[in-house]
Formats: structure tokens, C-alpha cells, sequence
């Protein structure tokens, strides 16, 4: 398999100029591309329609180029807010395993898929952990992984609106209903690595025993979907790719030592870094490094915006490239307070 990593800046959510630049010159077959992952100048929030006005637009021109059926297929995660200096992008990645020649070498490889749709009484619950776990061991099988090699996975998950939340069974609360369906897509994602047993989660578990979690999931929640998409990323040792990935956890907000860790497994090289994805959440005790935080307490601001800002830039201080990927809303994703970073970095060598 080989793998190509391209990031893309945007001057909005429709901005599709740099991707058209891209396959006009013939450096991107728009054939290949099997996922995009995208950060939307959106508040994040239930509300929060840049994602979907993003989502629909990629799919129409793709759609204009590939067709429906292709066009259908492709993993589209798009994560609403862009606080303090995170800029909107788009990262589109391709997958080739026809025609392959040369030789191999440890290197990124991807898979992914889709869940089925979900019953609004079934998000957030032990049956859409379920669900998500035995989507993520099929797209593992599919990258040719197999869970040690698993550095990130990434899932996109829905929510509950108001208009249908009499159905609910976890909560009426659209905002937290997007809480239960990343903690729960999370829950899937550690269940499928081996990192949990399924045996070892109840319902009652979800959105409360923060002490269970994966260390390589990052969901995003949003209304412009019913399923769970998902996309997994690892190395593997026969991969014709020119990309590496690597990972840590940051145990809080400001865990730039986790930044570095990251870097360190990805290749070791700020230069060669071509993106960073990370999550980000205001540590639900109420305090970070020992000292009481607010960002709980405020009315005006949701938590998870204000805590995107500050990974943000910590991540980008260390990077020094405020175009990355950082999530807000953490649950069972990293300890309490923390979350997953993984980084993808160019090869320093061809292949040999």
C-alpha cells in the first residue's frame, strides 16, 4: 500500500481552490483519495452547520470527478472550531495498492470504514460501542494491521438533536448527547485494540468512569451524519509509502513534553512534519498543573472551544505551525484532562 498525506489551507468551508490546484497539475488522482479530515471555522457545537455545508460541498465537486459510487465511499471528518490560532485546512488522504513496485519499508499505511446507521437510542450507549469496535477491527484488517501497529484512529459519530431527543436513552441535552457519542465511539475504538474488553463496560461506564479509555481514539461528533466513519492509521513493514506516523498522550492541555514524544515516535523531525492531530478537553477536575482553571464555569464560552485554543497553541508553539488538527471534547479519549496526539511526518530517507 501506498499512502499520500496532503494538507490543504482554506479560506472557508467551500473553499475547494487548493484541492482543484492539486488534481489540475496532476499531483493528486482524485480516484485515490479515501479520507479527508478537515478543521471548520464553526463554533464545534450542535449548531455548528460549517461542517456539513464543508462535507457537502467536497462530496459535490468529487462526486463531478469520481462519481457517486467512489465519492460515497470516502471517510469525510470534519471537526468544527478553529479558536485562538488554528487555521482551517483540509487533510486528504490517498491509498494505492495496484501497480506497486520497489521496495518496502515500515511506513503509513491506512484503513477505514463505515458503521451501519445508528437508532437515536442507541448513541452514546454499550450497543454503539459494540458497533464501532467490530467497524474499527474491519478497517484494521483492511490496512493490513495488525492493533500494536495502530497509531490513531479517527472516528466521526453523531448526535442527538432536539427534534428527536424523546428518543433518547442517555440524555435530552443535544450539546452532551455529542459527550456520549465520542465517549462511546472511544469505548469502540479501546475494545477493538485490546486496549479494554468489552466485558469491562456497562452503560453506567459512559460519560463517568473517566479511568476507562483509549489512547489512540479521537471522535468528533456532528449532525450531519447518522453512522460512525471511521479511518485507522498505522505503520506497517511492507509499506511503499513516503510518510510515517507516531503518537503519545498528553496527560494535560499544556503536555508539550507529549508533543515532543510524538514527534520522537513520528521520525523525530519538527522540519519533516507534515500534520499533527491531537484532542483537546478542560480537565473535568477543575484544575490543570495544581491550579484551578474556569473554563467549566463559563457561561458565555463553551469548554471545549476554550480548551481547543489552548492545546492549540500549545501544540503549535512546539511545531510552529498553527495548520493542525485539534478536536475538542476528549472522553475516554487519553486520561481525564489529556487526550491522544499522533503526528505523520515525511520519510528523512527513500526507501532503500
Amino acid at each position: 500500500m501506498k499512502v499520500d498525506v496532503f494538507k490543504i489551507a482554506q479560506s472557508g468551508p467551500d473553499d475547494l481552490s487548493g484541492l482543484a490546484n492539486l488534481i489540475a497539475h496532476q499531483r493528486l488522482d482524485p480516484k485515490t483519495i479515501v479520507a479527508v479530515l478537515g478543521k471548520t471555522e464553526g463554533n464545534g457545537c450542535v449548531n455548528d452547520f460549517t461542517r456539513g455545508f464543508a462535507v457537502a460541498t467536497l462530496k459535490g465537486y468529487l462526486q463531478s470527478l469520481i462519481g457517486d459510487a467512489l465519492a460515497s465511499q470516502i471517510v469525510f471528518v470534519m471537526s468544527g472550531g478553529t479558536e485562538g490560532v488554528l487555521s482551517p485546512h483540509l487533510t486528504v488522504f490517498t491509498r494505492q495498492t495496484e501497480g506497486l513496485v520497489g521496495p518496502t519499508q515500515p511506513g503509513l499505511v491506512l484503513g477505514v470504514g463505515h458503521t451501519r446507521d445508528f437508532a437515536i437510542d442507541e448513541i452514546g450507549t454499550l450497543t454503539m460501542v459494540q458497533v464501532v469496535a467490530e467497524g474499527v477491527k474491519g478497517a484494521i484488517a483492511a490496512a493490513g494491521l495488525t492493533s500494536a501497529e495502530v497509531h490513531f484512529v479517527q472516528i466521526k459519530c453523531p448526535l442527538i438533536t432536539a427534534v428527536r431527543h424523546a428518543e433518547a436513552a442517555v440524555t435530552q441535552d443535544s450539546y452532551k448527547s455529542m459527550a456520549y457519542s465520542r465517549g462511546a465511539s472511544a469505548l469502540g475504538v479501546a475494545v477493538a485494540l485490546g486496549e479494554l474488553q468489552l466485558e469491562q463496560i456497562t452503560n453506567a461506564d459512559i460519560c463517568h468512569n473517566y479511568g476507562l479509555y483509549s489512547t489512540i481514539a479521537s471522535a468528533s461528533a456532528g449532525v450531519e451524519l447518522q453512522n460512525c466513519e471511521i479511518l485507522v492509521l498505522g505503520n506497517a513493514p511492507n509499506s511503499h509509502s513516503h510518510y510515517q506516523i507516531g503518537h503519545s498522550v498528553m496527560a494535560h492541555a499544556l503536555d508539550v513534553a507529549a508533543v515532543n514524544r510524538a514527534i520522537a515516535s513520528a521520525g523525530g523531525s519538527s522540519a519533516l512534519i507534515v500534520n499533527v492531530f491531537a484532542k483537546a478537553e478542560a480537565d473535568p477536575s477543575g484544575q490543570i498543573l495544581g491550579r484551578r482553571h474556569t473554563m467549566l464555569d463559563d457561561s458565555d464560552i463553551n469548554h471545549t472551544r476554550m480548551a481547543r485554543a489552548v492545546v492549540g497553541a500549545a501544540i503549535a508553539s512546539v511545531v510552529q505551525d498553527p495548520m493542525i488538527y485539534v478536536s475538542g471534547g476528549s472522553e475516554h479519549q487519553g486520561p481525564p484532562g489529556g487526550g491522544p496526539i499522533a503526528v505523520i511526518s515525511k520519510r528523512t530517507s527513500p526507501a532503500p
